[in-house]
């Protein structure tokens, strides 16, 4: 298959999360930044020159109204994703939208209804499900190889706050922010969540939670227990006070799969390595498969814009239904760690 011209591109913001998937993207024969708005017409034209991006804006609007303009991806914080999801819809723009895609169901909803309205596409964007690694997982999954999964235990932290709670740095971070959906659970608890959703391919059934509490009031370690509608169980953990860690375990009746589900591998080391064992007794020797990798940011830039050109098979992140039951779930967590105890899903 021949690929058309790069799918071209514009940013909403120009935070450091923009920034680098801007970087990711450079130099891509598939997707091209080719707008960033702004707010503040100052950055978006000093990011914009930093970055090589040939036109800036002044104002989100402008960019939806530019006609060069075929896709918007939306770094913005999480309580602005659904406005600005469905205002790129409306004006006729793909959207490929940070995780997570919003704060409840019934905002994710309205962004696809919106995208199906307005016939444009709509992703959430998690690099590591681009990731050649996780593209392994589901295909082992599919195949069966370790038997009926049963168990998943998916873990995402790093260090953001001391054990108390206080900031160890910039205590302004978006992230220490109750008011714009702050917190572990939807910044690094949106990944192990999703970890779970794609790998058991059901709906989950109940949810019971529990959270220790930043000085800013947002979530700052949760653990999550999680039945899904077979029986099968999963554990999903996140935290802005430990040391940085990133894993998963899944494990089936006949096997097991570990992984770091990582979106991007370290400089120093350009693969990312899976681990099965394919059998039920405990002696079963391990396989170690040392997958290649990339930029996790081009890999889902550049799969959307296969998704564009050539139809939904082509696109190898989360689908609307693992998007809209990562958010069910992530909203249930929420409620369960603000002492609702067991949450049943619909």
């Amino acid at each position: 298959m021949t690929d058309p011209a790069p799918l071209r591109y514009g940013i909403l913001g120009a935070a450091n999360i923009a920034r680098q998937f801007c970087k990711g993207v450079a130099g891509s024969p598939l997707a091209q930044v080719a707008a960033v708005a702004s707010r503040d017409a100052a950055k978006a034209t000093a990011f914009a020159t930093e970055l090589g991006i040939p036109r800036s804006h002044a104002s989100y609007e402008a960019l939806l109204a530019d006609p060069e303009i075929e896709a918007v991806y939306i770094p913005l914080p999480n309580h602005m994703h659904a406005e600005w999801a469905i205002r790129c819809a409306e004006a006729g723009k793909h959207v490929l939208c940070e995780k997570p895609l919003t704060l409840t169901t019934a905002e994710a909803q309205a962004m696809f209804a919106a995208a199906r309205t307005h016939g444009v596409h709509l992703a959430e964007a998690y690099p590591y499900m681009s990731q050649p690694q996780t593209l392994r997982m589901r295909e082992l999954l599919r195949e069966g190889a370790i038997g009926q999964l049963i168990s998943v235990s998916a873990a995402f932290g790093f260090r953001l706050c001391a054990a108390d709670g206080t900031p160890l740095r910039d205590p302004g971070n978006i992230r220490l922010n109750p008011a714009a959906g702050g917190g572990a659970l939807l910044d690094a608890g949106t990944y192990a969540a999703s970890l779970a959703i794609i790998a058991l391919n059901e709906a989950p059934r109940r949810v019971i939670a529990t959270a220790s509490w930043t000085k800013t009031c947002v979530d700052m370690t949760v653990n999550a227990t999680v039945e899904f509608t077979s029986g099968a169980m999963a554990s999903i953990t996140c935290s802005f006070a430990t040391a940085g860690h990133r894993f998963a375990t899944l494990i089936g009746t006949d096997g097991i799969i570990e992984t770091g589900y990582a979106n991007h591998a370290p400089p120093d080391c350009p693969t990312l390595p899976l681990r099965i064992r394919r059998g039920a007794l405990a002696t079963t020797a391990w396989e170690t498969e040392t997958l290649d990798t990339a930029d996790g940011f081009r890999l889902e830039a550049e799969s959307f814009a296969r998704l564009v050109r050539h139809g939904p098979t082509h696109w190898n992140g989360a689908s609307e239904t693992e998007s809209l039951r990562t958010v069910q779930l992530l909203q249930a967590i929420a409620s369960s760690i603000r002492g609702a105890g067991w949450i049943t899903l619909d």
